[in-house]
């Protein structure tokens, strides 16, 4: 059967093969066009100003990586079908589809409660209606439910294509070199055993370099302390615009926005309901095109808050060892009041946030990536791994932090 497709130039990848058919049907659905103006690391392009990446870009990377994984899977014996790899394929192009503007920063916040994951398996079922089932073994093997438990590994697993994929074109955009892991080689030394995916023996160097890349850029790009600022930020904004919007009062935005500001959403009503059509008209286009507007409402809070962010005029962060106490953020607001000679007008709660941050590079929880020896034994990464620097940085590590405005009080009035 020839395989006829199109090529879409990767700055990461290279060339990108995107076959006819149902790959091309999703590429070119307007939801999964929507994609294109959501970046891949939200506000981190305040911090790394060539962050601005988008999930689109992302997707069709990942879904590259399966293709990948699977010609490899199948030189060594292992049987996959060519529905099988497509419908492998449209899980990895379709396993971010479920996140809003900003993504992880203000997941649950737009809808309180829904991960972007159910809002993504929601969408495609949806889109299965409307394809009239072309996406039924596409979900089954998202759901985990498909016999073939390594296919479900690559798309969301301790080394699926998803996280080989936002590594290394995060590490590429941002410029952080410490993302820059051999993902080739790993995709290399896959391969299948009692139908779990499993690594060879050769590949373990590559593996260990991998789990410590992933920690790294957590600490430097994606738990980057001024990135971190921000999405506290954007939280504070989004909060007070949704207390506003409940109460009637009248802000500017979008159609889209304007629904999620003005009521309070269950997951039910919004998993069953008409409201992830509204959902699907969401990007980071419609909170910025707000935010700039919401600078000059009457909303003393709200102004100040979109103002500080648009102007880059970031909270500053600490990073503690325990969560601060009450006392302790009601002195940092009592502070902020008294440099603002008594801030009458605004709700310093938006201004002083508390809150946690964590970093697991391997929790085994997650499932286990194991290593295959040459004589046939199974092993888990962790515990066979000679380096030092490889367990420790399996560790879940938790931080707090308190983060304060800093408000000239010459901007205020």
């Amino acid at each position: 059967m020839v395989d006829n497709y199109k090529i879409i130039n990767d700055p990461v990848h290279g060339f990108i093969n995107i076959p006819s058919g149902l790959i091309s049907r999703i590429i070119e659905h307007p939801w999964f066009q929507r994609l294109r103006d959501i970046k891949q690391l939200g506000l981190t392009n305040l911090v790394y100003p060539g962050a601005v990446h988008s999930r689109l870009s992302h997707a069709l990377g990942a879904m590259h990586l399966m293709r990948e994984s699977i010609a490899v899977l199948r030189k060594k014996g292992v049987e996959v079908t060519f529905q099988e790899e497509e419908a492998a394929s449209a899980a990895m192009l379709l396993h971010d589809v479920g996140h809003g503007p900003f993504s992880h920063a203000l997941e649950n916040k737009i809808v309180c409660g829904v991960s972007h994951e159910e809002i993504s398996l929601a969408m495609m079922e949806r889109m299965n209606v409307e394809f009239g089932g072309a996406l039924d073994m596409a979900v089954s093997i998202f759901h985990a439910r498909y016999p073939k438990k390594f296919l479900h590994q690559l798309v969301s697993g301790q080394l699926d294509t998803d996280r080989l994929d936002y590594l290394k074109r995060d590490s590429f955009f941002s410029g952080v070199a410490e993302g820059m892991i051999g993902l080739e080689r790993i995709i290399k030394m896959l391969t299948v055993r009692d139908n779990i995916l499993v690594v060879e023996e050769k590949g373990i160097y590559s593996v260990e370099k991998f789990l410590i890349s992933r920690r790294l850029m957590y600490w430097q790009v994606y738990l980057h302390k001024t990135v971190v600022a921000a999405e506290q930020m954007i939280i504070s904004i989004f909060s007070r615009a949704r207390e506003l919007g409940t109460k009637g009062y009248p802000l500017e935005g979008s159609p889209a926005l304007r629904y999620f500001l003005s009521q309070n959403l269950t997951s039910q009503s919004f998993l069953k309901g008409d409201a992830i059509e509204m959902f699907t008209r969401l990007d980071d286009t419609d909170v910025m095109s707000a935010i700039k507007q919401w600078q000059f409402c009457d909303d003393s809070t709200l102004s100040m808050l979109c103002k500080m962010l648009t102007e880059r005029k970031l909270p500053k962060i600490e990073f503690c060892k325990e969560l601060p106490s009450n006392d302790l953020v009601k002195l940092k607001e009592d502070e902020l009041r008294r440099s603002l000679d008594g801030a009458v007008g605004l709700d310093l709660s938006f201004f002083v946030k508390t809150g946690k941050v964590l970093n697991k590079g391997y929790d085994a929880d997650e499932g286990e990536i194991l290593i295959l020896s040459k004589d046939g034994m199974l092993n888990d990464v962790y515990g066979i791994s000679d380096m030092l620097s490889a367990r420790a940085f399996s560790q879940i590590t938790k931080k707090y932090f308190l983060c304060t405005a800093v408000i000239n009080k010459k901007e205020w009035k």
